[in-house]
């Protein structure tokens, strides 16, 4: 079984985030960035799964500027078997993303496809749902297990009411929850090891997609500071308080 693993290339999530002085996005300038870290426990639990002996393949995609692929060399070091980056300077949105990765698929052909259930950037939690759409195959989002058995995988997902169970044929696409796993380690001899494994860079051209954007983001900001809080000397007081100047009550 070939498993296909979107990853994102996301400003580390220790970073305190800056907005831009002319508020036309985020300053990335000089920033640390990083695997986004809803894609790494989906590298991480694609790499269970070879160990497993459940895949034979696993395959690192990302989309974005050249500088995705030391993200890529990331997942390799993790353990994938090889990468693809499909390269360009535009600003990504989720449907183009989603687009690239069902050409990718068509091409690889993969069985199983992992990734995150969103990005820690844009907080979208879109592409794995459009993936699904476009490719016709059975999702399942936001998995706490998977589970692969013969020509289907048992996703367990957390919801409202407790746990929920569920049977997908393959192929299929699952996207990561927080409490799926906590991925491994990245040791120096992996690190070295991946930089001799295959990382292939292909264009969006070369793919039949169209990724110019659709949306256009008119304004950046940074959310207001909170106000210092204030000490009452008695329940009346803030009752009053919350009644006449918070207006809740």
């Amino acid at each position: 079984m070939k498993v296909l693993v979107p990853v994102k290339r996301v400003v580390d999530y220790n970073v305190k985030v800056r907005v831009k002085s002319d508020s036309s996005g985020v300053d990335i300038a000089n920033v640390k960035m990083s695997m986004n870290p809803f894609d790494e426990i989906a590298v991480e639990e694609a790499m269970r799964l070879k160990e497993a002996g459940k895949a034979t393949e696993v395959i690192a995609v990302s989309c974005g500027v050249t500088q995705c692929q030391e993200t890529l060399r990331t997942a390799m070091a993790i353990g994938a078997d090889r990468a693809i980056l499909v390269e360009t300077d535009v600003d990504l949105q989720p449907l183009a993303v989603a687009k690239l990765l069902k050409a990718v698929a068509d091409r690889e052909q993969p069985q199983l496809i992992i990734l995150g259930k969103q990005a820690i950037d844009d907080d979208c939690n879109q592409t794995g749902q459009m993936l699904a759409a476009l490719l016709g195959w059975p999702q399942a989002t936001f998995a706490y297990k998977v589970a692969v058995d013969g020509d289907k995988v048992m996703v367990t997902r957390e919801v409202d009411g407790g746990l929920e169970t569920l049977a997908l044929n393959l192929p299929a696409i699952v996207t990561t929850d927080l409490r799926l796993n906590e991925p491994r380690y990245v040791t120096l001899p992996n690190i070295m090891k991946a930089k001799k494994k295959t990382l292939d860079v292909i264009k969006p051209d070369e793919l039949g997609v169209d990724v110019t954007p659709r949306l256009k983001t008119i304004k950046v900001s940074e959310p207001p500071k909170r106000s210092a809080g204030v000490m009452v000397p008695d329940v009346a007081t803030l009752v009053a308080k919350l009644k006449n100047e918070a207006k809740v009550i």
